[in-house]
C-alpha cells in the first residue's frame, strides 16, 4: 500500500497516511478539522553504481566483448591484404 502525504491548510501541519490505492482520498485533517490537500512525493528510489548497459551485464567470451559475429576475423583487413600482397611478391 502506497503511502500519501498530505498538508493541512489550516494548521500547516504535514503528515502522511497509509491507504489503499482504492480509498478515497482525505479531504479534512483529524487533528485540526481544516482541509487537506494531497501532496506530491519524490519517488524514494535513488540509481547509483556506475553504468546501467555496459557494466551490469555480463560479457561474452572472445576477449573483445563480444562484439564480433561468428565467422569475422578479429584482426583487421589492412593486415591481411599487406600478408597477401607481400605472399604475391616473394613469388615473382
Amino acid at each position: 500500500m502506497p503511502i500519501y502525504e498530505y498538508k493541512c491548510s489550516k494548521c500547516n501541519t504535514t503528515f502522511e497516511v497509509l491507504q489503499r490505492f482504492t480509498d478515497p482520498p482525505l479531504t479534512t485533517h483529524d487533528g485540526c478539522g481544516g482541509a487537506v490537500e494531497r501532496l506530491i512525493s519524490p519517488a524514494g528510489l535513488h540509481f547509483k553504481g556506475s553504468g546501467w548497459y555496459i557494466t551490469d551485464y555480463a560479457r561474452k567470451s572472445g576477449g573483445n566483448g563480444g562484439s564480433a559475429k561468428k565467422g569475422e576475423s578479429k584482426e583487421p583487413a589492412a593486415k591481411s591484404e599487406k600478408a597477401d600482397a607481400s605472399a604475391e611478391s616473394s613469388k615473382s
